[in-house]
């Protein structure tokens, strides 16, 4: 008996399971939890972002010249005298300036000057009032900035294909230090070229009028603003998401920690429930199946396992067992008596194979006085016993019957309408020279108590020894092989119906000559319709094949040939038909 393998415990399993279980469920809460913060905190900035946009938009277009002036600080943005961080004090340098403009024109307001009235300044005042109020718009962006703590806020113009940015605005805090190094807050005038992504964020912002888009650590919000003299200008905004992805991270960590603790709280109560109610009683099935396997004792299994008094699917399993373990017992019983059955039936098999072996002729050289001529046959049966046989026999000192036939049935049937069959053809033989007239009383014979309605297909020929001469009928058998000139091709005689199918049969008879060297090839339909592994038949071609492969060769060595063709084809299918064989060599009367 096979030794059972060592294994671990279901208990340490399930514990493995629930562990298992806990960090996929913590990893998963996890990165749920942090797409989740992600997805919100993307959300709410798009959302103020909007917000933002807009009252940066109202800010500069409340001017009604603002695209005179968005155009002017674009073009000439060397020529201007700006005053940043301007706080609208009556010391500031843009409050002089302001004065001075409405001492030159009393009656133009800047906030509310049209872009024709502009273009009638001359040039100095002009360029007076662009610096005025961008000193009051920038402030403007600077209290937006720091009213909403964005990390930056900036209105560019760009052009296609939207490589570089040039900075209008530029929002920033009490503390910032504007200039044109990395991160500091840009003067008007300052360009610098974009990446792929914020190049195709622009875009998108010009498509669909606002773009959020991430960059790394930032996220970039674009919004369009107006388009002033083919050039595109938007509002830009950028978030730096570093610190607080990284208190996300932390936020989600903790939370996640205190699930994964909670859940191995209740894993652990879960556990201990689980090995109460159904780890301990399995425990106790499995050990009484053990029992069962090494002592085969059905009663003291079932006395066992009577004791379990769960009513769940565990004790449906222990009354199962015991039911199953008093079965196999009486199993074992039953298969002892059919074992023992079993090779009484071989036995008696063997004896029929070794029976119907010896009721064909089996010893060889057949005839070793008899010089005009030498036969070799042999059957190879695909169960214990065969429904093929084959027969040759002197009919007195110049005729020699040769016989071979297929019986419809295999195995012990088969085997049984086989001897039925040659018994009767023969004792028929040995009565007539007429190979048609011995069929049909053979067909009587059997149809007369053919109750199964079994039948059998043969070939019968008698040969004159001493021309050479064959007359054969055949009862719907294969066509025989014959050698002439040193080549077997078939001979494709006349058919007629099968023997035992019907009564009254008459059937065809011919005759054909060997000359001295000529052979004789018969076989059943085992040889051609041998099938390979993909359901390929050998075929009568390869037979052929297989007999000029060496057609000189004697008897014994054309069939060794002829079954090794059959083997090389076939390989290790398995062999579904009889396979038999004859063959008569013809060498000329003495």
């Amino acid at each position: 008996m096979r030794e059972r393998k060592r294994r671990g415990g279901i208990f340490l399993h399930v514990s493995i399971l629930f562990f298992v279980s806990i960090l996929t469920t913590g990893l998963f809460t996890f990165i749920t939890e942090k797409q989740l913060s992600d997805r919100s905190v993307k959300r709410g900035i798009e959302r103020l972002a909007k917000q933002i946009a807009e009252e940066v938009r109202r800010s500069v277009t409340e001017y009604p010249a603002y695209e005179w002036f968005l155009c002017y600080w674009y073009e000439h943005p060397d020529s201007l005298d700006i005053e940043y961080d301007a706080e609208f004090s009556a010391d500031s340098i843009t409050a002089e300036k302001s004065a001075l403009f409405s001492s030159r024109h009393p009656d133009l307001q800047l906030r509310y000057a049209e872009s024709s009235q502009l273009e009638a300044l001359p040039e100095e005042d002009r360029k007076l009032c662009a610096e005025i109020v961008y000193s009051w718009l920038n402030s403007r962006f600077d209290q937006i900035k720091q009213t909403y703590r964005i990390d930056y806020l900036f209105c560019l113009a760009t052009e296609a294909p939207y490589e570089s940015q040039f900075f209008l605005f530029s929002g920033a805090d009490e503390d910032s230090v504007r200039g044109t190094d990395y991160e500091q807050v840009y003067p008007l005038g300052h360009t610098v070229t974009v990446t792929e992504s914020q190049q195709d964020a622009m875009r998108s912002a010009l498509a669909s009028s606002s773009h959020l888009a991430h960059a790394g650590n930032y996220m970039d919000y674009y919004s369009f603003l107006c388009s002033a003299g083919g050039t595109q200008i938007l509002i830009g905004m950028t978030y730096d998401l570093s610190g607080l992805r990284t208190s996300i991270r932390t936020q989600t960590l903790v939370g996640t920690n205190f699930a994964m603790i909670n859940q191995l709280v209740l894993s652990l109560l879960c556990l201990l429930l689980v090995y109460i109610f159904v780890l301990k009683p399995l425990k106790k099935v499995s050990n009484n199946i053990d029992i069962y396997r090494k002592e085969k004792d059905s009663a003291t299994v079932t006395r066992n396992l009577s004791k379990i008094r769960s009513d769940n699917e565990i004790g449906q399993l222990a009354d199962d067992f015991s039911d199953l373990a008093t079965e196999i017992d009486a199993y074992l019983d039953e298969i002892k008596h059919i074992t023992s059955e079993r090779e009484r039936i071989r036995a008696e098999l063997s004896l029929a194979t070794r029976i119907q072996a010896a009721m064909l002729p089996h010893v060889f050289p057949a005839f070793p006085d008899r010089k005009e001529f030498d036969i070799y046959a042999s059957m190879v049966p695909a169960k214990e016993v065969g429904g093929d046989f084959y027969d040759f026999y002197m009919i007195d000192d110049d005729h020699l019957c040769l016989t071979i036939a297929d019986v419809s049935g295999k195995g012990v049937p088969g085997a049984l309408f086989m001897m039925v069959s040659k018994i009767t053809l023969q004792s028929n033989g040995m009565l007539s020279l007429h190979p048609a007239e011995i069929l049909s009383k053979a067909n009587d014979s059997i149809c007369a108590n053919n109750q199964e309605q079994m039948f059998v297909t043969v070939w019968l020929g008698i040969l004159e020894i001493s021309t050479g001469i064959i007359t054969a009928s055949n009862a719907g058998h294969e066509y025989p092989a014959l050698m002439k000139d040193g080549r077997f091709s078939l001979m494709k005689d006349k058919h007629g119906f099968v023997i035992g199918g019907m009564e009254g049969i008459r059937y065809p008879e011919y005759s054909f000559t060997l000359e001295p060297g000529d052979k004789l090839f018969l076989y059943t339909d085992g040889v051609p319709e041998a099938t390979d592994a993909r359901n390929r038949m050998f075929g009568t071609g390869n037979m052929l094949v297989a007999l000029n492969r060496d057609p000189e060769a004697d008897p014994q060595k054309l069939l060794a040939n002829v079954r090794k063709g059959v083997n090389t084809f076939v390989k290790d299918a398995e062999q579904f038909d009889d396979l038999t064989m004859l063959c008569l060599s013809y060498k000329g009367p003495s």
